[in-house]
């Protein structure tokens, strides 16, 4: 058969084959089998040009993938099933851009795990669970994770959340909401622990007795509405505990206030 049209159509060409059979093919193809108007084509060498345009095709939609930021391999093979790639060209693919280093997943979490070290806000936990989200193997995670000293990191963090919530809490409810804050980060118990002993909080009595007054002001606008004697006695200890004031600070507090 005889090629009897060769027509660009944006990023792909189309091949008119005997004037009727017509087949899209990346410029790739072309410059690999040398395809030109008037060529004349076996049916074995159709078929190999079919096989190499399908492989083309998904390579090039995955490196466009690729062009914006790195990838794992589960994030490109999810964007080449979404394009409607055959299951094996995307394993061709998968391959190629593996041996060609344009797919790491090692690379990946190393990277991830470094920038999160130079300028993230993450604990092991959370990144392990980004890490697994993006189809990264756990024997992977496991060994860029491997003796990573994240204590630096959450030391960052907690002296950030320390600003943000000092003279807002008292000195047990602001210990309780920087351990929480850093847990749900990621970090471990034992490493938020020694972060928060590195800020060596203070208890200030003057400060505490303010805040103490200032939300038993809120909390009474709140309960006083709906409770009255021992019930709105209970409903005040309980709401300022809950902001991590000490029981005989709550109860000396009432006694003023009620």
């Amino acid at each position: 058969m005889k090629i009897t049209k060769i027509e660009k159509k944006k990023r792909l060409y189309l091949l008119e084959l005997d004037g009727k059979e017509r087949l899209y093919v990346t410029e790739d193809t072309i410059v690999r089998f040398m395809l030109s108007k008037d060529k004349f084509l076996t049916e074995a060498e159709l078929a190999e040009i079919k096989d190499f345009a399908r492989f083309s095709y998904g390579k090039n939609l995955a490196l466009y993938h690729l062009s914006f930021k790195q990838r794992t391999t589960q994030e490109v093979r999810d964007y080449l099933a979404q394009h409607e790639v055959e299951d094996q060209i995307i394993e061709q693919v998968i391959v190629n851009l593996q041996e060609e280093r344009w797919l790491d997943d090692t690379k990946f979490a190393q990277t991830v795990i470094e920038h999160n070290l130079l300028s993230g806000d993450k604990g092991g936990y959370v990144l392990r669970q980004k890490l697994v989200k993006k189809g990264i193997a756990k024997s992977i995670i496991d060994v860029a994770l491997a003796d990573v000293d994240f204590s630096e990191v959450c030391g960052r963090v907690a002296e950030k959340l320390w600003r943000k919530y000092d003279g807002k809490l008292p000195a047990k409810g602001l210990k309780d909401k920087l351990t929480q804050s850093l847990i749900s980060k990621g970090f471990s118990f034992a490493e938020a622990s020694q972060a928060i002993a590195g800020l060596e909080l203070e208890k200030d009595e003057d400060t505490e007795q303010e805040l103490i007054y200032q939300e038993l002001d809120k909390q009474y606008r709140k309960y006083s509405k709906k409770y009255e004697g021992y019930e709105l006695k209970q409903r005040l200890t309980q709401a300022l505990a809950r902001r991590g004031y000490d029981f005989s600070d709550i109860a000396s507090a009432l006694r003023d206030y009620l």
